[in-house]
């Protein structure tokens, strides 16, 4: 029987420092461990003041995780120990599978305009998967592209399918789907989503509800809404439209062990990582 989603919790995105002083909001993070499981974290960036991003994210390792980057204003510049560089701009989006370890950094600039916004989401490995090649998915704005739905709803699909338009990230291990969508004012949208995935909204502009009983109040803006278990997700306006980030996944159910960019499934795998990271031997995988 066709069941749509509740609300499970509503988190409020929290004021936080990380990098080298980059100034962002953080939607979920290491206190929500399994909850959110198979994601990690959402970060928002989002500010006109240079001062609090410029200074970016240096050099750092990754192991066991996937990193996405979806910039909306401004640009970021990356480098890693495999010899990537290049730049992520305006509707750009970066999936980097970090698996058995990469060095990068990611350093946002500013630009005539100032503003930089965009967030970043991790994404689990299973231990399957944990210590495969590191591999990139880069995808310029101009290769998402956008379904019209119904009552003149819009989701620029960054990964899955919807309407039976493809999105360009593919073959990643958590299946999941990852939409940046509009509903306009006024409007009911029902988006089908599978029973088994984890379902999150997080609102970046307007404000919607995102559940059908009485009295439930609207979501706005740097609010995230996970959904409990049902095979559809409604979301309704007033007087403003909505536009918000839709991203499911399906848990791996696997034990969490996570010290700052290396998730692995055990401490004693974590201390390996982190040995090999000081001796120089954590890059497996050379260009």
């Amino acid at each position: 029987m066709s069941q749509t989603r509740g609300i499970k919790r509503i988190l409020k995105s929290r004021a936080t420092i990380e990098g080298a002083g980059v100034h962002l909001k953080r939607a979920f993070g290491f206190n929500e461990i399994p909850t959110f499981d198979p994601f990690l974290l959402l970060d928002d960036f989002h500010s006109d003041n240079p001062e609090h991003y410029e200074r970016g994210f240096p050099w750092h390792p990754h192991r066991g995780i996937e990193t996405i980057t979806y910039v909306l204003h401004g640009s970021v510049e990356h480098k890693d120990s495999l010899g990537n560089e290049g730049i992520i701009s305006s509707g750009d989006v970066q999936w980097m599978t970090a698996g058995s370890g990469i060095i990068h950094q990611e350093m946002p600039v500013a630009g005539k305009a100032r503003l930089m916004w965009g967030f970043q989401l991790w994404a689990n490995l299973p231990k399957s998967h944990k210590m495969m090649d590191p591999r990139y998915q880069e995808v310029k704005a101009e290769q998402i592209p956008t379904a019209r739905l119904e009552n003149g709803t819009e989701a620029r699909i960054i990964c899955g399918t919807l309407n039976g338009v493809k999105g360009p990230v593919e073959n990643i291990v958590t299946d999941p789907e990852y939409l940046d969508m509009t509903v306009p004012s006024g409007s009911v949208y029902t988006h089908p989503v599978r029973t088994e995935h984890t379902v999150f909204a997080y609102v970046i502009d307007g404000e919607a509800r995102f559940s059908e009983e009485a009295g439930s109040s609207p979501s706005e803006v740097e609010s995230l809404v996970l959904f409990a278990g049902g095979d559809r997700v409604v979301v309704t306006t007033n007087d403003s439209p909505v536009r918000f980030l839709l991203v499911s996944g399906k848990p791996i159910g696997e034990p969490i062990a996570w010290a700052g960019p290396i998730v692995m499934n055990s401490q004693g795998e974590l201390k390996t990582a982190f040995e090999e990271y000081q001796s120089g031997t954590f890059t497996k995988h050379r260009s």
